[in-house]
């Protein structure tokens, strides 16, 4: 069976195609992606631009034909916080809707955490015992923590690395005045919700995912991708110490030059890396495995679980 998913997030609009079959791993087959970059061309009231819609209609109509000649037979598509939270998500939602014939569905922040965690869980297995998973998006940070499928807590925060750059990071580089007022925000904001999760019980692994945090792996040595999925990769609590430091000093361009940090979410790596040294500080982890699924595929998991029923 062939899945595809549309995955409408901070900063690209993804299709994703893979081979899915009852008890196998599935496997992508096929990808297809634009950097929209939904969250940085809001208006000033957070609305999505009817230009930006245009843009979103245009790209998803040209997924549905890409996703038919790639022979899907399922397509779902869903959207993350940029467009849930605006004001006229669901007006943008309603003409996705009537243009395409796609129903897209606004996940809320507790379900990303969710699907992640799934990811997560699937990924390692149970061997790991209780997981301790944190995902940095553009617009949210997801932190769940569990011993089973579905995790015991999860939790999701204005504390992506895309709204933070946008909204509290003017500068490039940054000043260090500003650079101290967005680290003690995160940290302020992180301690109000992390008691949950370290009374939860001490995990057994703890995970990092997402782009940002491969990026910050990476940086600190970890295999390219041209490596494969397979070889383990790591981010220490010390690396992200390094890390952020050296960042501090770097504008964007010199940024885009580290190892494995793309021209187009270089900019946003220095909230990235303070919200993911906050968040190791705070829930008192040493290092992060990183895992190659995330989000989207927690949800070809969870819709091939409900397709094979």
């Amino acid at each position: 069976m062939r899945l595809g998913v549309i995955d409408i997030g901070s900063n690209t609009v993804h299709l994703l195609v893979v081979d899915a079959h009852p008890g196998a791993q599935p496997l992508p087959a096929f990808s297809h992606k634009t950097e929209l970059r939904l969250s940085e061309s809001l208006e000033a009231d957070g609305r999505v631009s009817d230009s930006t819609a245009d843009r979103l209609v245009a790209f998803i109509l040209e997924c549905l034909g890409v996703a038919e000649d790639q022979g899907v037979s399922d397509l779902f598509a869903f959207a993350t916080s940029a467009l849930r939270e605006s004001p006229n998500g669901d007006v943008v939602i309603e003409r996705v809707r009537a243009e395409t014939g796609v129903e897209l569905e606004a996940l809320s922040g507790a379900d990303e955490a969710r699907m992640t965690f799934l990811a997560v869980r699937r990924w390692f297995g149970w061997s790991s015992g209780r997981l301790l998973v944190v995902d940095i998006g553009g617009g949210s940070l997801e932190l769940a923590s569990g011993l089973d499928e579905e995790p015991d807590v999860a939790l999701s925060l204005p504390l992506g690395a895309g709204r933070l750059t946008r909204e509290r990071l003017p500068g490039d580089p940054p000043s260090v005045a500003a650079a101290r007022e967005l680290r003690a925000h995160v940290r302020s904001a992180l301690a109000e919700h992390v008691r949950p999760l370290l009374t939860s019980g001490s995990p057994d692994r703890a995970v990092g995912t997402s782009k940002t945090m491969r990026s910050l792996a990476r940086i600190a040595g970890a295999a390219p991708r041209a490596d494969g999925q397979f070889v383990p990769r790591t981010l220490s609590r010390d690396d992200l110490h390094a890390i952020v430091n050296r960042l501090a000093g770097l504008d964007t361009a010199a940024r885009a030059t580290l190892p494995g940090v793309s021209e187009g979410r270089a900019r946003q790596l220095y909230a990235g890396a303070l919200v993911a040294e906050a968040a190791l500080d705070l829930l008192q982890v040493e290092q992060l495995d990183i895992c190659p699924w995330a989000l989207r595929e927690g949800l070809i998991l969870r819709r091939l679980d409900h397709l094979i029923s």
